[in-house]
């Protein structure tokens, strides 16, 4: 598990980004596998969320998963909702109601402002980031009576641009949309590459939000620890387990 330097500062923030040790689940999915989705054991599923509820201190029954579609979807919560919620950002000011993102190469991240006392787990790939969940997700702290320069963000362990190899048509898309996104790819060896935990900050910075984090942990990296989506497509594997990184006020 890994943790913000930042919010370990705040006796009232429990947190942390799980990488895949510590878990019950076996095979590709060995051990701590969070992804209700992904075709490993449910009960053992289950199990490893149960385990890392109790690393962080919440009740397992408090804990507020999505089903994460790439999308600028925020919800504002104050109760575990009777359905799974579709989208990919949560926002709560309650105590002991865990905010859970899970991710296998994009990026985890939580926003927090000490003066409201609010907190977010959000889910940001390219598309999502692409469709701008982070200013959706800012909007709404705004809308509860945030300043920007109070929040901090920290951007969790995601793939990193030295492994995030992408095609021409995805650098032209951001391109087309503003030219200095350019900033965010590079080439080598006649490859492109794309920086995605630099694209966030890039938004974060954008609205105003100055004290921000990256974690610069490569979640592609086998030695890393962590589950990846791309290594285990390189690797012809069926499917992939899902790293969980868990945010909640006491």
């Amino acid at each position: 598990m890994f943790y913000s330097k930042k919010l370990k500062k705040f006796v009232n923030i429990s947190h942390g980004f799980f990488n895949r040790e510590g878990g019950f689940s076996k095979g590709i999915y060995k051990s701590l596998n969070c992804g209700i989705g992904s075709d490993d054991k449910i009960e053992n599923v289950r199990k490893n969320i149960e385990k890392v509820c109790k690393k962080i201190g919440c009740n397992k029954n408090k804990i507020i998963l999505l089903n994460q579609v790439h999308s600028n979807i925020v919800h504002k919560v104050a109760k575990i909702p009777k359905k799974k919620l579709i989208g990919d950002s949560l926002i709560t000011n309650k105590k002991g109601l865990a905010l859970g993102i899970l991710t296998a190469d994009c990026a985890p991240v939580f926003i927090y402002d000490p003066v409201n006392n609010l907190i977010s787990a959000l889910h940001a790939g390219w598309k999502g980031a692409y469709q701008k969940i982070i200013s959706t997700t800012l909007k709404k702290f705004k809308s509860k009576g945030s300043n920007f320069k109070d929040l901090i963000a920290v951007i969790g362990p995601c793939i990193s641009k030295t492994s995030y190899e992408v095609r021409k048509d995805f650098l032209n898309k951001f391109v087309k949309r503003e030219k200095s996104n350019k900033n965010f790819f590079y080439k080598k060896k006649n490859k492109i590459y794309f920086s995605l935990s630099d694209y966030i900050k890039k938004d974060l910075l954008k609205y105003g939000v100055k004290n921000i984090e990256i974690i610069r942990k490569d979640t592609y990296l086998s030695r890393n620890n962590f589950f990846s989506a791309r290594r285990s497509i390189k690797n012809k594997l069926d499917d992939y387990g899902r790293n969980i990184s868990i945010i909640m006020i006491k």
